[in-house]
């Protein structure tokens, strides 16, 4: 299993690191993909280095991707790369796995529609006003969209897209 995951600034640590240990773990190739292949800085200081930029066609090479929260999603979703690479890997049936304010980048890519949803609870009109279906669950899957209120449902979360995607 190949698993892009997205970077950008203020992103929110636990929410990237979590996830990047927890795939290593269950032996998947994690690949950290931003806007440049540069250092980013967490919302509370830490600095994590992408793998590699954004390129067209990155979604035939992976097999998942996984968008942290934070404030990060809000500067993902300022790039068309980005939202072209997420709203590919969902057409192609492959899981969109994002956390916390995440669902932002679902929303600018234009694939949450009429879809069960949940986030932050701060994003919950903005996910209402795009047409998704906000739960307030700590997780959800609608397809092969998986998305998760923020880092207390994690263990949970990641086992479950763990066990789906097996």
């Amino acid at each position: 299993m190949k698993v892009a995951l997205l970077l950008e600034d203020f992103v929110e640590e636990s929410e990237f690191m979590y996830p990047f240990y927890r795939f290593k773990e269950e032996g998947w190739d994690v690949v950290v993909v931003a806007p440049e292949v540069r250092e980013y800085k967490g919302k509370n200081g830490l600095k994590f280095k992408s793998d590699r930029s954004i390129e067209d066609g990155m979604e035939k090479e992976f097999d998942l991707v996984f968008i942290p929260g934070g404030y990060a999603p809000d500067r993902l979703r300022r790039n068309g790369k980005i939202l072209e690479f997420v709203r590919r890997m969902y057409e192609a049936g492959k899981p969109v796995c994002t956390i916390c304010h995440g669902p932002w980048v679902l929303i600018s890519a234009g694939i949450i529609k009429g879809k069960k949803v949940t986030g932050y609870f701060a994003i919950k009109d903005d996910i209402i006003n795009a047409g998704g279906n906000y739960t307030g669950e700590p997780f959800e899957r609608d397809g092969n969209l998986f998305t998760a209120q923020g880092p207390k449902a994690m263990p949970k979360y990641l086992k479950f897209i763990i066990e789906s995607v097996k």
